[in-house]
């Protein structure tokens, strides 16, 4: 439990009878040397009082979002933090935050929170069975939410069954693991490229692809909450970029393969996520083309090939690519990898459309060894953490080989 020590955890507290559970945890962490600052909602009031937290840890415990209204306690609480962690969370809580509601100083921190987010729920075992909770809770998972799984045994309404907090030996090693992803890409240099490109007609008419650049995104965001120095070159969405990173925005093939060769190289991590465009129009029309009863023929010409260009000049970076197939998915990929000068390549099945647009994806991860890493199907955000779960082995060991 070594990354405790010095760590700045933000924990919440909801109104179960478990609360009293949560000022012991607090103390272990302290004791640990993390930085604590508590929030409690009004329920977990009723059963336990903020002066013993604000005891514990020798600082101020949170319970309203007027509490010094002027420093916005729900950014700059969950600013400062590293993790968050919900004990216990409640079937309400957890609902409320499936659902997006923010309606105290809890909620509203949790929604801003972009860092590792802990639930660990804690109620009657029939609310934690019931439909609603089990569907709320894998919302939450698939949006890369830690659920802690209760326990099971005497709970307080005199019944047995499962719904006692974690032990505080699961809350700890949970927060411990949680600390040690978000470290993970401590120190190393990630570019991430994302989204379409347009390649113009003439001033209102272009030719582009489906793709919000969301997978890229969600790439750049998660290599960010590892501590990586994220550059994220991105093509025309309308997608924010996610707070607090390098964006450098490109419009067409040209772009993106110049803001590649400038930002890419000499990094250790690439994942060339964005859909580029093959080709383009050989012309360009300055004015608007007007219809007539004509067809109109347009000869393209081929864009630069951005990932063949990071192939070649990639050095010791680690270069990941992505395949878009409607077929023969991963011989495709394969070949990709292989004339490209890939050390891995993530492909997914866009038939249909599928992957595009959608908050739902499904990635399979193939090496330049041969591994073959089903990182299977859920929100874009969950793939990404999956993604860099799977490489982040294979960037040490560069790292390693490198320095012997």
């Amino acid at each position: 439990m070594d990354r405790i020590s010095g760590a700045r955890i933000l924990l919440g507290v909801s109104g179960g009878i478990a609360a009293y559970k949560a000022a012991a945890l607090t103390s272990t962490l302290v004791q640990a040397g993390a930085t604590v600052d508590v929030i409690l909602t009004a329920e977990a009031e009723r059963f336990i009082a903020p002066l013993t937290f604000s005891s514990l840890t020798a600082r101020p415990a949170y319970s309203s979002l007027w509490d010094a209204p002027e420093d916005i306690p729900h950014i700059r609480l969950v600013r400062e933090a590293e993790v968050v962690v919900v004990a216990p969370a409640t079937a309400n809580l957890i609902a409320k935050v499936a659902s997006g509601i923010a309606d105290d100083l809890l909620t509203t921190a949790l929604l801003a929170a972009r860092i590792p987010i802990i639930l660990a729920p804690a109620m009657n075992a029939a609310m934690f069975e019931h439909d609603a909770t089990r569907r709320n809770l894998e919302t939450l998972r698939s949006r890369d939410v830690e659920i802690v799984e209760p326990e099971s045994g005497f709970l307080a309404e005199r019944e047995h069954g499962a719904g006692r907090l974690a032990s505080e030996g699961r809350l700890l090693e949970a927060i411990d693991l949680a600390l040690a992803r978000r470290m993970q890409l401590k120190g190393k240099r990630v570019v991430v490229t994302a989204g379409p490109t347009v390649e113009a007609i003439d001033p209102v008419r272009h030719i582009s692809n489906p793709s919000t650049g969301a997978m890229g995104i969600a790439v750049a965001h998660e290599a960010s909450r590892r501590g990586a120095d994220v550059t994220l070159i991105l093509g025309p969405t309308f997608l924010p970029s996610p707070p607090g990173l390098r964006t450098i925005p490109v419009k067409d093939a040209q772009g993106m393969y110049e803001a590649a060769l400038e930002h890419a190289l000499d990094t250790d991590l690439v994942v060339a996520v964005a859909a580029v465009s093959d080709w383009r129009p050989a012309r360009r029309f300055e004015q608007k083309v007007k219809k007539t009863t004509e067809d109109l023929t347009l000869r393209m010409v081929r864009n630069p090939d951005t990932l063949q260009a990071l192939g070649e000049r990639k050095g010791r970076t680690f270069l990941v690519g992505f395949a878009a197939e409607t077929e023969s998915h991963e011989a495709h990929a394969r070949e990709k990898l292989r004339a490209k000068n890939l050390d891995a390549i993530a492909v997914n099945d866009v038939a249909g459309e599928r992957g595009f647009g959608l908050d739902a994806n499904a990635l399979t991860l193939l090496l330049r060894d041969g591994t073959r890493i089903d990182l299977g199907a859920g929100s874009k955000s969950l793939l990404a953490a999956r993604l860099l779960d799977a490489l982040t082995p294979r960037l040490h060991e560069v790292a390693d080989a490198a320095r012997n």
